[in-house]
């Protein structure tokens, strides 16, 4: 691996036209790497000892590793993410060359991975607080125009919905398909989500979506009657 980091540090020149060798190369360091750093399995005292030799050796080609991508544009940030691997991803946030907007082919950065997971102690909380303080939580993915917020609401990740807005997470962005938030969380029926934007947040009660309906609208079209008439109540007070 090393040999691999070495060889290609001296050729960063040319890592957009690379010939046969730096294509080996390439093949060495992509599979060790994402085998390191990317498995279910991954250890953080492994990747560590991985950093410390690259930092060493090779501190130009931090950057060009960290942000190592796959066919489906998912770096080991992604995966570990995904994986709640906390330890890997307080270390690859730690090396300050991470790119923690970077999305992958479906428009998915990290963030947005982060908002569908449920940390189950502090330690795992304070590296996703890291993760969003060093991010664009506003970020839209390309399939679907879908923010961070989106994606925590849908999925009824109260914590990470508490977590978006106190990072000034807008509820009032619209989807593809004009969906705010609030529509998803009133589409679901989580009227403890939709509180939680409602007070928290500055919610246009008065957007539509694609389809002509707001989010008291689809409430009442899924029978979800606490939800509408919490934000009946919330439109009435808001009219005072």
């Amino acid at each position: 691996f090393m040999t691999a980091c070495r060889f290609l540090n001296d050729h960063m020149d040319n890592m957009d036209n690379p010939n046969n060798e730096m294509r080996k190369a390439l093949i060495v360091l992509f599979q060790r790497w994402f085998s390191v750093a990317a498995e279910e399995t991954s250890v953080p005292g492994d990747l560590a000892a991985y950093l410390r030799e690259v930092r060493k050796a090779t501190p130009t080609l931090l950057a060009f590793l960290v942000n190592l991508a796959d066919d489906n544009g998912n770096t080991v940030l992604h995966y570990s993410v995904s994986h709640c691997n906390y330890g890997i991803v307080g270390l690859l946030l730690e090396t300050g060359a991470c790119d923690v907007n970077l999305q992958n082919n479906a428009g998915y950065t990290a963030v947005m991975l982060a908002a569908l997971t449920a940390p189950d102690g502090p330690g795992g909380m304070e590296v996703v607080r890291k993760l969003m303080e060093m991010g664009n939580i506003h970020i839209r993915s390309k399939q679907t125009g879908q923010t961070a917020l989106h994606l925590a609401v849908r999925h009824g990740r109260v914590v990470m919905v508490r977590l978006l807005l106190s990072y000034g997470a807008d509820a009032n962005i619209q989807d593809h398909q004009g969906t705010t938030a609030l529509m998803f969380a009133s589409e679901r029926g989580h009227t403890h989500v939709a509180r939680l934007l409602l007070e928290r947040s500055h919610c246009d009660l008065s957007l539509t979506d694609k389809r002509g309906r707001t989010a008291l609208s689809i409430a009442m079209q899924g029978s979800h009657t606490d939800t509408a008439t919490l934000l009946q109540a919330h439109a009435k007070a808001r009219a005072f």
